[in-house]
């Protein structure tokens, strides 16, 4: 037997092992969860981010993306990724950079990939790598509006909009309603109380519907480009119109469309060229159709400030435009403040639809809580003033 104070001090050993087990691990683990599903789209920047860099300091000491990209994966540092040395092991196969990276589509975004092999088409990779830096700041908004909204309706507002008005649905509402008809000697319950206790149903599959949106959007946000790869596989051409539908997502696609057509003008490319090849580093089917449209448009001899109407309908793109070809050249500069715009009011408008979802589930909510809880206070009323009255 061991003596009383020794084994005073192992039960306390054990209880503390026990709580860290059971208690702090898995808080620990949840935060440590919510952390790596949070900033899932910062890590797919910064692998970009990381991508761009190295294109570039290898095109300013005069290599080759391709050499650049096999030098640095012959480091073997595990900083860079598995893809990254997939990809390097594809270009030593002798493969062009845009044929590689479509071998390893989740190395980077299509957007992205789609800007490098238009650099690539038109032999200079280093003119569109500002376009591609400008589209690698979207994933700020998207974490912030996760962070401030989404993530917090999915797993707190969400699973009480569910459960609760089930439980209630399920255990309290029948004895209430049974216990009350007794109490009312017969009569019937108050209209309201009727009225909540029969549509209670309802609201509760509307707000589950609700919920279902929310944890919809919630995996996409955490699937990112191969969750949008499946939707396009699945709807052709759908996925990409719905992207369109989305306020935000247009002005991004406008954004890097209009940022890559001031890149390839600057570079000489013709006009109608240069329209197709912007369009298509978008990577979105509705914005090719678009841009074929305007190519048919110059055809027929429409100036380009009128034909690229049909891309965005605001004056502002098409008064800039005109200005810049009046001098020939320094589109990118031109039209430099019109990207900003375009980037700052997709940032608003994608707050703003969060805030707005976040508003409307905590007022239903809300309305469906004050409802329940004075369809239960009516009863008690009608039986506290007929107990007045008797």
């Amino acid at each position: 037997m061991l003596p009383d104070p020794l084994m005073v001090v192992v039960n306390t050993m054990l209880f503390v092992v026990l709580y860290l087990i059971v208690g702090v691990v898995p808080i620990l683990g949840s935060l440590y969860l919510f952390y790596f599903l949070l900033t899932i789209p910062l890590r797919r920047t910064e692998r970009a981010r990381l991508f761009l860099d190295l294109l570039e300091m290898g095109l300013k000491d005069g290599r080759t993306p391709e050499a650049t990209i096999t030098a640095a994966s012959s480091s073997r540092d595990k900083a860079l990724g598995v893809r990254f040395h997939l990809l390097a092991a594809y270009l030593a196969e002798g493969r062009q950079l845009g044929e590689a990276l479509d071998a390893v589509p989740r190395m980077l975004p299509p957007q992205l990939r789609a800007m490098l092999k238009t650099g690539e088409r038109i032999g200079n990779l280093g003119k569109v790598l500002p376009a591609c830096r400008q589209l690698l700041k979207d994933s700020v908004s998207q974490v912030r509006g996760a962070l401030n909204y989404l993530l917090i309706l999915t797993f707190v507002v969400t699973p009480f909009t569910i459960t609760v008005p089930i439980a209630i649905r399920i255990t309290i509402l029948p004895k209430f309603k049974e216990v009350f008809e007794g109490m009312l000697d017969g009569s019937t319950l108050p209209a309201f109380t009727r009225l909540v206790f029969d549509g209670e149903g309802f609201l509760t599959l509307f707000l589950g519907g609700l919920s279902l949106l929310v944890w919809a959007l919630m995996f996409l946000y955490l699937g990112g480009p191969r969750i949008h790869s499946w939707l396009r596989r699945l709807l052709p051409g759908g996925a990409d119109w719905l992207v369109c539908r989305l306020p935000w997502r247009r002005k991004r696609l406008q954004r890097d469309f209009s940022a890559m057509f001031a890149v390839l003008l600057d570079a000489g490319v013709p006009e109608a060229e240069a329209v197709t090849l912007a369009a298509q580093a978008t990577a979105n089917v509705v914005m090719v159709r678009r841009g074929a449209k305007v190519c048919r448009r110059l055809k027929e001899g429409v100036k380009l400030p009128e034909a690229i109407q049909v891309m965005d309908d605001t004056p502002e793109l098409r008064w800039r435009l005109a200005n810049a070809l009046r001098r020939g050249s320094g589109f990118l500069a031109a039209l430099a403040g019109w990207h900003e715009a375009l980037d700052a009011k997709a940032f608003q408008l994608e707050q703003t639809a969060a805030q707005v979802m976040t508003a409307t589930l905590v007022i239903l909510n809300g309305l469906v809580v004050a409802a329940i809880v004075i369809g239960m206070f009516l009863p008690l009323i009608e039986l506290t003033n007929r107990a007045t009255l008797w």
